[in-house]
């Protein structure tokens, strides 16, 4: 069954969806695993600023809407803010003290029936070859918070069109967007009495389970240890650096 969509979401899909059908190809696999009904969340691995367009698509073709954490100054754009409020987006105060109100407003909507997507590396993976990051606890924290279901999802694609902090979009020929939809990860036995342990096991499942699925879309075996930028540097924050410095 659809989920009523309202007018914002509506106005979106009449102008995206033929945009995407136009510009790409799908690999959709196992879509149907996405719930028909009820509250629950999607982690999927982050590729390229188009991502949030290219998921909107898979969850809004399998019949529900799709609820992202967005920065705040998104909602303060004239035109673009209304939109992104009368789609129920979610408004994140990043760096202050307001940013949990981000963490209970999302766990609201899963409560009210909602799917909220969450990508958990929490940014652009900074793997040299793609691959998914160490995760961050914020779909962890929502799904032990709310007992929801946890539904992973792979994808590959995406960065070919529009390459991670890139400007300039490559859509031709047509790139294939693959997304595989795995199984609810098990986290029954973390919900009795979660802290910070039961988060990060929680998290760890989940990135295994995201990294899982887009080795099956590669056809290749990931890292034996995830990326991650605490200890290894964030390579697009050194170039944006030096191209300053060079400025």
């Amino acid at each position: 069954m659809q989920e009523r969509r309202g007018w914002a979401f509506g106005f979106c899909a009449l102008i995206l969806k033929p945009l995407l059908l136009l510009l790409t190809k799908r690999d959709w696999v196992n879509g149907e695993r996405l719930p028909a009904r009820g509250g629950f969340v999607i982690v999927i691995n982050h590729l390229s600023h188009l991502d949030p367009l290219t998921a909107a698509h898979l969850v809004f073709d399998h019949g529900r809407i799709p609820r992202y954490l967005a920065k705040a100054a998104l909602f303060k754009v004239t035109f673009l803010g209304p939109i992104m409020r009368g789609a129920g987006q979610i408004p994140v105060e990043r760096h202050s003290a307001a940013a949990g109100g981000a963490y209970s407003a999302a766990v609201e909507a899963v409560r009210d029936g909602k799917c909220v997507v969450v990508y958990p590396e929490g940014t652009i993976t900074r793997d040299p070859d793609g691959w998914p990051m160490v995760g961050k606890s914020g779909a962890a924290r929502i799904a032990l918070a709310t007992g929801c279901p946890v539904i992973p999802v792979g994808q590959w694609g995406a960065q070919e069109i529009l390459p991670a902090y890139s400007s300039t979009p490559h859509f031709f020929p047509r790139k294939t967007i693959r997304m595989y939809v795995g199984e609810p990860v098990d986290l029954a036995d973390l919900m009795s009495d979660p802290g910070r342990d039961e988060f990060e096991q929680a998290t760890e499942r989940i990135m295994d389970a995201i990294t899982g699925l887009v080795a099956e879309i590669r056809g290749e075996e990931p890292p034996a240890q995830r990326y991650d930028m605490r200890v290894q540097g964030d390579p697009y924050k050194k170039k944006r650096d030096d191209q300053r410095e060079a400025g």
